[in-house]
């Protein structure tokens, strides 16, 4: 919070007003690409495409070395590689300069997306689950990478910037899908983007980097429009809100996950993974969801799960997961 204070070219009495923030964000620890130093200066375009090279294709890797060894699979198994990542732009893509890093075949299906924000590691999985669906027997490595660091901006003293660095951290995820294996059966998925909602969130790109576009009114919508949405994906497959037997929300603050069990229906302070992976990580973007759907992974708890996630468009993201 002292740091914050020092980063931020505001009225100290506006200062005071924000600070709060970091103590209401419910976030213990946060991980970072870059040092602390880095944030007190400015930085480039450049810079921040090198940065975002250099960081994230290795975290990437290690995501996907520690993936592929836990489902004891050869690497000249892997079919196919879908990445995702809404923080920094790589041209030639980060999958293939993952193939430069990783044993991946050079015949090996690559599909790279951008711009989904925190909602990627939903829509993402269900991609990549469409791919495995449309040949049975085909692996699909799934990766997501955010950088968030590497998009703070010295001298955006906006309100949103200064949310951002009380929410934001880094961090990448991997899960491999198939037709096969020991998983949770991979069910219908779905999206609803609402009209006149591109002001809610996203990037504005500004000549020093990508300026970030996060509106207050985000818990509000949520609490407003989400249900009716998650409803009508449920209805459409045949699926009534009560069989949802746990939800596997993405984390995007201590306000959105108060507003989602408001949706859902639940009593305060259920959705305890979420609140636990944005405790110890914060808010790593379209990674964040994957982190807990690991948590659900290893408690198991029975019944149908409803994987969500909120993103630019404003769009909400479904996937229904099932026992096998």
């Amino acid at each position: 919070m002292a740091t914050a204070g020092r980063l931020f070219d505001r009225p100290p009495e506006e200062l005071g007003r924000l600070m709060p923030a970091y103590g209401n964000a419910g976030i213990d620890r946060r991980h970072s690409c870059v040092p602390l130093e880095w944030y007190f200066q400015r930085h480039g375009w450049k810079e921040r495409s090198a940065l975002f090279v250099e960081h994230a294709p290795a975290l990437l890797a290690d995501a996907a070395e520690r993936c592929v060894a836990e489902a004891g699979i050869a690497w000249d198994r892997i079919d196919a590689i879908v990445t995702v990542s809404t923080t920094g732009i790589a041209t030639p893509s980060l999958d293939a300069l993952l193939m430069e890093r990783l044993p991946i075949r050079r015949d090996a299906m690559r599909l790279p997306i951008f711009g989904l924000g925190c909602a990627g590691g939903v829509l993402g999985f269900s991609r990549a689950a469409e791919l495995a669906r449309a040949a049975p027997g085909r692996n699909v490595l799934f990766l997501v990478v955010e950088l968030c660091a590497l998009t703070f901006r010295r001298g955006d003293n906006s309100k949103s910037n200064v949310i951002a660095t009380a929410l934001f951290g880094d961090g990448a995820a991997a899960a491999l899908i198939s037709c096969d294996g020991e998983g949770p059966t991979i069910g219908p998925a779905g999206e609803h983007t609402w009209p006149e909602t591109l002001d809610v969130m996203g990037w504005h790109v500004e000549e020093d980097g990508l300026g970030v576009l996060f509106s207050r009114d985000i818990p509000t919508l949520v609490r407003s429009r989400f249900r009716p949405a998650m409803l009508d994906f449920l209805e459409r497959h045949g699926v009534a809100a009560d069989e949802i037997g746990h939800y596997v929300c993405h984390p995007g603050g201590a306000k959105v996950i108060d507003a989602l069990e408001d949706a859902t229906a639940l009593p305060p302070g259920t959705m305890t993974e979420a609140r636990d992976i944005l405790r110890r990580y914060g808010n790593m973007s379209a990674a964040t969801v994957l982190f807990v759907l690991e948590r659900m992974l290893a408690e198991r708890p029975p019944g149908t799960w409803l994987m969500s996630a909120l993103g630019p468009g404003f769009t909400a993201a479904f996937q229904l997961l099932g026992p096998r």
